[in-house]
């Protein structure tokens, strides 16, 4: 059977999605933030004839975001999404949206690699010149960003600020002469896990070590509140960097333009 949760069914969803709490980083995340009543939000699970929860299926205005440890109704999920005239993009681990995929069409199919980490491997370094930004460093923020060219940086400063004061994310960065030079973020930041965002250094400060040290720093205060972190990546190189800080693979991350 498969229906609408609601605040009733809380505990059971979060102890299904709360069993890999990296992997469910953004079902946990939209759940606490906007819990399941909202009309952008809406989520649904599907229950064994015992009456136990095995899927979820949350949807964040276009977006859908499937979860289950097992098998699910693949095809009556997909139904339900093709339904949705708002329909624009399905995004979940390939295990789970592997099962889907036969019973969908989609413009485009990316996926990036997904790392998680709960313990670092390098850590005990002096963080002295990492700071943690504050609402006043988002400007600087947001110059970096788009000073590096790979970045997205399309984000606006009133996104960036509500963020922070909501505590989803947060900023470590290295200034330099009044120039913040190196930064590492997280986002999606819920009770259990955050995601690390945006690491970058400037070109003429690169390899000097900034941004493992920022790394170390955050991924330490993070872990130390006992959430567990993950990351995308987009190739090996990249990966090598991350693992060697104590992140290991858990999959991969695919998502489907609609």
């Amino acid at each position: 059977m498969i229906r609408l949760l609601t605040e009733k069914d809380h505990d059971a969803c979060m102890k299904l999605i709360g069993e890999k709490p990296a992997e469910n980083l953004f079902i946990i995340g939209d759940i606490e933030v906007y819990g399941y009543s909202q009309p952008f939000q809406k989520v649904w699970g599907e229950f064994s004839e015992e009456g136990s929860l095995k899927a979820v299926l949350l949807k964040y205005e276009g977006n859908y975001l499937p979860y289950s440890p097992g098998e699910f109704q693949a095809k009556q999920f997909a139904e339900m999404m093709k339904s949705d005239p708002d329909w624009k993009m399905l995004s979940g681990l390939e295990e789970v949206t592997a099962k889907l995929e036969p019973f969908i069409k989609h413009k485009k199919k990316q996926q990036l690699y997904y790392a998680s980490c709960s313990r670092l491997l390098s850590e005990g370094g002096n963080y002295q010149e990492v700071q943690k930004a504050a609402l006043d460093d988002v400007e600087k923020i947001l110059e970096l960003m788009s000073a590096i060219p790979e970045f997205d940086s399309s984000e606006k400063a009133e996104s960036k600020r509500r963020n922070l004061e909501k505590g989803t994310t947060r900023t470590y960065y290295i200034e330099k002469d009044g120039q913040m030079i190196s930064s590492a973020s997280t986002a999606a930041e819920n009770t259990l896990s955050a995601m690390i965002i945006g690491v970058c250094t400037l070109e003429e400060h690169k390899q000097k070590g900034y941004a493992t040290k920022i790394m170390e720093k955050l991924c330490g205060d993070v872990l130390s509140e006992g959430k567990e972190l993950c990351l995308f990546y987009d190739n090996p190189k990249a990966g090598s960097i991350y693992k060697r800080l104590g992140f290991q693979d858990i999959g991969r991350w695919t998502m489907y333009s609609i």
